[in-house]
């Protein structure tokens, strides 16, 4: 059986650092051998969560169904002001639709949580708002988390990183989504 993984994250700027971190958080999921999806960007410029409206923006229905079929989520946020940016939260927020599922929210998922930060007290808070929602969605946070401060890491274009830890320690946060939704199966 082939895992899948979604991965969730970045910014409204293409190519961000914090998207840079995802891809190498997804490719260690790959690596361990599960089939990823990208959710980033201009893919999460949503309509501002309501329970109460019943029709869904192509994105959102998207964002839905690719985490209604996911093992395994990672989440990567940039840190704004201390906390999880409003782009990745209101995505976040859609989780909700799922309630109703045999499998609710993230219930029996592993979540990898990564938050990059200019600054540590930024990434660090902000990692543990993720870890936070993660659990209020029922979902497995990862054994491992990864607060990057960016004002001393840096991603390339080309899936690189200036810190061969950070992107071992990202890589193994995709790693531990797939080894525990292997076991979950």
């Amino acid at each position: 059986m082939t895992v899948s993984v979604v991965g969730i994250g970045g910014s409204l700027r293409t190519d961000s650092q914090s998207e840079r971190a995802l891809r190498i958080a997804l490719d260690g999921a790959e690596r361990a051998g599960a089939k990823t999806t990208v959710i980033t960007g201009a893919d999460l410029v949503l309509p501002f969560y309501d329970p109460a409206e019943p029709g869904r923006s192509p994105a959102a229905y998207r964002l839905v169904e690719e985490l209604r079929g996911a093992d395994g989520v990672v989440l990567v946020s940039p840190g704004y002001h201390g906390t999880v940016s409003g782009l990745v939260k209101n995505a976040l927020d859609y989780v909700e639709d799922l309630r109703e599922d045999s499998r609710p929210y993230l219930d029996g998922r592993a979540v990898g949580c990564v938050a990059a930060a200019r600054g540590w007290q930024a990434a660090v808070t902000t990692l543990t708002s993720l870890r936070s929602i993660v659990h209020a969605l029922r979902g497995w946070p990862t054994p491992l988390g990864a607060a990057v401060n960016s004002a001393h890491v840096l991603f390339g274009p080309d899936g690189d990183c200036s810190d061969e830890q950070v992107a071992e320690n990202l890589r193994t946060i995709g790693l531990q989504v797939v080894e525990f939704a292997t076991a979950r199966v």
